[in-house]
Formats: C-alpha cells, structure tokens, sequence
C-alpha cells in the first residue's frame, strides 16, 4: 500500500470521531515461540491498517484538529547497537519521514507525553479487553488526570470502542486492497495445483504442506496466512485439522484449506481430491453435492442480497443431494427447518476476508442480516464431512470428507471469484493430477 492509501484512512476515521476526541491504538506485542526465540513478528492489522507500520512496542495516536498535528506515533528510538543484532529501526525521524506522522516521540517516554493529549478531550475511542496491560496504563492516564481536576483539566467522560468505525471501514474494499487480494489468491492458487499435482498414495500430508508453503514463498508470499489445513481419510472430517501427520493411503481423499498472505491480505482456498488423482464413485457422488451447492452459493454474492442468501442456498442443495442418495429422509422444506443437515455440514458457509482470514465487520446490522455492497470480499465454502463416527451411514460413505471453498469479492455488477485459477471441477482435477 502507498502512503496516500493509509493517509486517506486516517482522515476517513477522524472524520467519523468527530471534534474533541482522541483515538489510542497500541501495536501487537512480540510473542515468544520457546525460551530464546520469538515467533516472526506480525503487525497488528488495525494498526497496520491505519499507518503501514510494521515494527512492535508502538503506538498510535490520531487526535482530530490538533495544532501541532493529528497523527502521532510513539515508537522506538533509533539503537545502532541494537540494530546490529535484530534490523533497522525507523526511530522518529523514519516514523515522520517514511510513515508519514505528524509527530513522533520514543516510546518510553509515553507515560509522560499521552496523558496530556488527553487533556480536555470528550471521548477516547479506544477498544477495552484487545491489550489487557495497555488497559490498566490507560486507566492509570486517565485517573492521573482525574486528580488534577481542580487544577482545571477536564478528564474525557466517554469511551467509545474503535472497533466500531474502524472494522465497518476495513469491511469495504479499496483498489489497493482488492489489487492485493487478487494477488494473494494467485499465488494461493498456483501453490493448490501444485500440490495437485505433487500428490501420490504414500507421501506425508505434512509432504503436501511443504507444496504449499514453498510455493507461497518462491511466488513472494513469505507466509501463509493461517496454519494450513492438509487432512486426508478421516482427518478431512476434522474441521481445523492441522497436525497434518498421517501417510496420504491409495483410496482416500485429501482435503486442502490453505492461503498466502500477501502485502498483510489472505487467501483463503479449500480443494478436495482423490490422493490417487481419481474420484470413486461414492466420493464423486458427494463431491458433485458440494460443487453445486458452492456454484448456488456464489451465485446469491451480488449487491442487495443479504449476508445469509449464500448459505442458504448453499444448506438447500446440500440437503436435496443428502436427500437423492437416501442418506436423509423426509420432506426437503422439513428437513431444512430441522437441520437434518448439520451432523453433516455443521459451519456456516462463508466468513468475511481481508487482512485477517476471518475478517472483521458485523454479519448482522441491528438484528437484521447484513446487505452485500460492492468492495465486500468473502469466502463461499460449503462441505460435507460423513466419518466412520456416524454409524447410521453404510460404509462406502465413510470418511468422506469435502469442503470447496473460494475468495469472492462484491462487484456492481454481481461478483468476482478471486480464486478462480485453481480447478474445481472433478474432471479438471483429473486430468490436472494425471498430467
């Protein structure tokens, strides 16, 4: 992202704070993996999202009409020793100069520079719970002022949760974002019909992720936007499997939830195909289910419809193909309103995308589903998962496990399936795995 890009994004939320009101937002905090190593760091992305910068023990201040400037970033000092060991810090001449803040100051000497920010302000939108120790700082800022009220300063009496307008901007889209996304969707998936291919009876699942992840990572994504998914026979039945440890058996399929993150924006792409690069009958059958339920599923994203009109549709198809192969019985209206279903397919259809993988924004806007808009971007993943668990089943269906899922981004004029370079119809697949 540019400059501009994060610019524009500042101003759009002052403008929604409105006067007399000051935005606190702190960075993520390192996390250690064992006792001397950290895991790779990753910025917050709200933080991220409103200034591009990607450094921890930061934090940001947006104080609308301020005269000295409306956006100030507290980050670390320059450390040339330091820098030896760990990188390159911008210090505050970078913060100012690359990040473009209004005003930087070191990060220590926060506790003596913020609360006067605070100063006569009415609101702090600030999210309580998000950062537990940055919470009790805040209120220890707060109460310091409290104390110097009859000195005149007038403590802010309203906190108001960013979330709020920040989440609800994040849902919709920009050129920049969707140019990103378009991107990660790429790679992500390159790398699924790489794996396709790659895959033969007696490898390691764990031999498949490795696909996947060298794949990201030589197309330039240099990590995966979540834990990814590789589950064969009967670890496709497990929701968010991850251990991806067992031998790929001749017979069984292999069920893939992967996606790059690339530029901060996730990919997020499930494929299900026969380890042996050909589909049995029963699996064929099933698999055939989901394929038609996720093409109804994509055909209800489009502006005006609501958020629940693919899952919907996606729940009606499942249902009637349970239905034609007699694993339910009954009434289809009926067995929909009974969730006859759901020992089947038991999440719901899609989530919303971006830069993190389940994205935010509400789903419900005053009790009400909410509308599709152009720039909205979300997955559409129907499945099916029949175990040995469920008894009921005659055993050709057992440990069947299918979900086929896309990235799919709300155009004006109806959608966009951002994941589409990775086959998803049987014979593709076939013909893909045999060449």
């Amino acid at each position: 992202m540019n400059t501009q890009e994060f610019t524009k994004r500042r101003k759009q939320l002052m403008e929604l704070m409105g006067p007399d009101s000051v935005a606190i937002l702190p960075a993520a905090p390192m996390r250690m993996r064992n006792r001397d190593s950290e895991f790779h760091y990753r910025q917050d992305s709200d933080f991220y999202y409103l200034t591009g910068f990607p450094e921890p023990d930061a934090v940001v201040v947006l104080v609308p009409g301020r005269a000295h400037g409306e956006y100030i970033l507290f980050c670390r000092e320059s450390d040339p020793d330091m820098e030896v060991w760990t990188g390159a810090r911008a210090g505050q001449d970078g913060a100012v100069e690359h990040y473009k803040a209004d005003d930087s100051f070191p990060i220590d000497d926060i506790d003596d520079i913020l609360p006067g920010l605070l100063e006569n302000k009415e609101r702090v939108f600030y999210t309580m719970g998000a950062s537990p120790d940055f919470d009790q700082r805040l209120i220890g800022w707060v109460n310091r002022l409290r104390k110097q009220s009859r000195a005149g300063i007038h403590t802010p009496g309203e906190f108001v949760s960013l979330e709020h307008h920040l989440h609800d901007m994040r849902l919709y889209k920009s050129s920049n974002e969707i140019k990103a996304m378009r991107k990660a969707a790429k790679i992500s998936a390159r790398a699924h019909s790489r794996a396709m291919q790659a895959c033969k009876p007696g490898m390691g699942e764990y031999q498949l992720e490795a696909e996947l992840l060298y794949n990201f990572m030589h197309q330039g994504a240099r990590f995966p936007a979540y834990p990814s998914i590789v589950g064969s026979g009967a670890n496709g039945c497990i929701l968010h499997y991850v251990d991806n440890h067992s031998v790929l058996n001749d017979g069984d399929l292999v069920l893939i939830d992967a996606g790059a993150e690339y530029d901060y924006y996730a990919a997020d792409i499930s494929r299900t195909f026969p380890v042996n690069g050909k589909y049995s009958k029963a699996q064929r059958t099933l698999y055939d289910i989901v394929l038609d339920a996720q093409y109804a599923a994509i055909e209800q994203v489009k502006p005006g419809n609501h958020w629940n009109d693919p899952h919907e549709a996606a729940v009606r198809v499942l249902t009637q193909g349970l239905r034609d192969v007699g694993i339910l019985e009954g009434e289809l209206d009926k067995l929909i309103a009974d969730q006859a279903y759901k020992p089947y397919f038991m999440h719901r259809t899609g989530h919303w995308l971006g830069m993190d993988v389940h994205d935010v924004g509400d789903y419900k806007v005053d009790t009400e589903w909410r509308v599709l808009e152009p720039g909205m971007t979300l997955t559409v993943e129907p499945g099916l998962y029949l175990s040995a668990r469920h008894s009921e089943l005659a055993k050709k269906w057992h440990n069947i496990g299918i979900r086929i899922e896309d990235d799919v981004l709300v155009t004006k004029e109806g959608y966009e399936v951002l994941s589409r370079d990775v086959p998803k119809d049987p014979d593709e697949i076939e013909a893909l795995m045999a060449g």
